[in-house]
């Protein structure tokens, strides 16, 4: 049992112990059959907070010969597939987290040195009597251990891209590793599996795809491991049971990310801690701060801008994710920053669809703080100033509603503004601190058509009105107000009866001012 070559269970272990383990072992069943083919070379590409480093200590856990994993895995899922047995603990495996040889040397010539004698020290102590050709050379003696002992060999690579985020302009550091893995991995008998996880998929450019024989898994395309990125709703809505929360907030608070043939995926390392410490709220920056997605959406692209404001307002956008070059610093377009995005989980992707959109409320906050403190001039008042707003229309102070609305407009002026539809962004923008305090239903069924936009208050905030909205367009707010009444908009607001507000907003096109209403119900 060694630290990087047939290492133990223990890790694994810890995982099992903690207090939410969500079974995930049913994912060996695919490496199972991946084993010894052609398609053995496996790229996982998930961001942080997503699960990689627990199910790569999962494989090493189930493929090490260093330990006895049996009794472990007893009452997980895979035990009851056939194959389980089969191939437990039958493998020479090496686990390599790249992080950890990143941290500890100083340049990339040190890196690669110190991960082959690491390796090297712990195979010629396991394998001390064969004759090796090399003892220097990692592939060589891997290749000689293998030709005695025909015990074929797993690799797991951790934080393989680390490189690339550490490394982010320095290309010929990057053409080094790119060789070393490509040396270590490819074309290689003797290696029957190799499970390697980062944040990004495999770097492209020139003679250095060289790691082509990888088959990607990513947050644009995960194929059939869709259900293994996050916790599914299944998942999710155990554990709302077994911790008696409530799974509708759960799922505003932290689902959203959406694959072709999948139930919705949620985050799952803020489903363990809002469980754990029973309190919905944003777990993403205990890990990373929000100063990270400020630099790309301050990148000045063509529209980029225009598009985040869009999408923090709830609308859609397309996106073209072909041209990304897997790195954080090739950008030729609006397209690389935004699928970029989609590989750090700060946005979901729809690939039916091809757009992409604001996940979940957790990380709309991130975007708020991150524009909070940008260069955004106007938007970043909006967003301060939302709060204002919301409280303008719980004292019906209407004129202070409209100099909300009138500075929000000036910060979604990029959308063509000429129908309700448009102005309902307008809306969401000044109104987007009730986040915090309702669900937010647009063009919500209701009496004899559809409301706009209704506001209903969440579990804890009762005491809150619920707002129905009604926006008008070169037309009149008392309008809008008495189409709320007359086809019965709040017939399915009845148990808020008595604590009803009625809000009617109207653009009028050649003044280009609004005008707003608000009455009780």
């Amino acid at each position: 049992m060694g630290i990087y070559f047939n290492p133990s269970n223990d890790k694994f272990e810890e995982a099992l112990n903690s207090e939410i383990y969500v079974d995930k072992s049913e994912l060996i069943q695919y490496t199972n059959k991946m084993m010894h083919t052609t398609q053995k070379y496996l790229c996982i590409s998930r961001p942080r907070r997503f699960g990689k480093s627990i199910t790569a200590d999962m494989l090493a856990a189930y493929y090490s010969k260093g330990c006895s994993s049996t009794e472990i895995f007893s009452n997980l899922r895979i035990a009851k597939n056939s194959n389980f047995i089969k191939y437990i603990n039958r493998y020479d495996t090496i686990f390599l987290n790249m992080q950890e040889f990143l941290s500890q040397s100083k340049n990339i010539e040190e890196m690669i040195s110190f991960i082959q004698r690491s390796v090297l020290w712990e195979l010629l102590e396991e394998y001390p009597d064969y004759r090796y050709f090399d003892k220097k050379n990692l592939t060589r003696t891997m290749k000689d251990i293998y030709q005695n002992s025909q015990c074929p060999f797993v690799i797991i690579i951790d934080e393989w891209d680390c490189i690339f985020r550490e490394y982010k302009e320095e290309k010929k550091v990057q053409e080094q590793y790119l060789d070393f893995l490509r040396d270590l991995l490819k074309d290689k008998s003797h290696i029957h599996l190799v499970y390697m996880t980062g944040i990004l998929p495999i770097k492209k450019y020139g003679t250095h795809s060289a790691l082509n024989m990888f088959d990607e898994y990513s947050m644009i395309n995960p194929r059939q491991l869709a259900k293994y990125v996050g916790f599914t709703e299944k998942e999710v809505s155990d554990l709302c049971q077994k911790y008696h929360m409530n799974l509708e907030e759960m799922k505003e608070w932290y689902d959203g990310y959406q694959f072709e043939n999948t139930e919705n995926i949620y985050n799952p390392r803020s489903v363990v801690a809002a469980m754990t410490s029973r309190k919905y709220d944003t777990y993403w920056n205990q890990t990373e701060t929000f100063e990270a997605l400020r630099m790309y959406i301050d990148m000045n692209f063509e529209e980029l801008r225009d598009d985040v404001l869009s999408m923090m307002a709830g609308e859609r956008i397309g996106v073209n994710t072909k041209s990304f070059s897997n790195d954080m610093t090739t950008f030729q377009n609006k397209d690389d920053v935004l699928t970029l995005l989609v590989h750090l989980g700060y946005l979901g992707y729809d690939s039916v669809e091809e757009m992409v959109y604001i996940p979940n409320n957790e990380i709309r906050m991130e975007y708020a703080n991150a524009v909070s403190v940008s260069e955004w001039g106007e938007v970043s008042k909006a967003l301060k100033n939302s709060a204002n707003t919301l409280r303008a229309i719980w004292e019906k102070r209407s004129d202070l509603v409209v100099q909300g609305i009138e500075q929000a407009h000036f910060e979604t002026s990029h959308l063509q503004y000429n129908d309700e539809n448009a102005l309902s962004y307008t809306i969401a923008l000044a109104l987007y601190g009730a986040r915090n305090f309702y669900n937010i239903y647009r063009e919500l069924p209701s009496g004899k058509g559809f409301a706009d936009m209704v506001y209903v208050p969440k579990k804890k905030f009762l005491n809150k009105p619920a707002i129905v909205v009604e926006l008008k367009w070169d037309k009149s707010a008392k309008g809008a107000i008495e189409q709320i009444r007359e086809r019965k908009y709040c017939e399915s607001l009845k148990e808020y009866q008595g604590n009803i507000l009625l809000v009617g907003v109207n653009y009028e096109k050649d003044t280009k001012k609004h005008t707003c209403i608000i009455e009780e119900m």
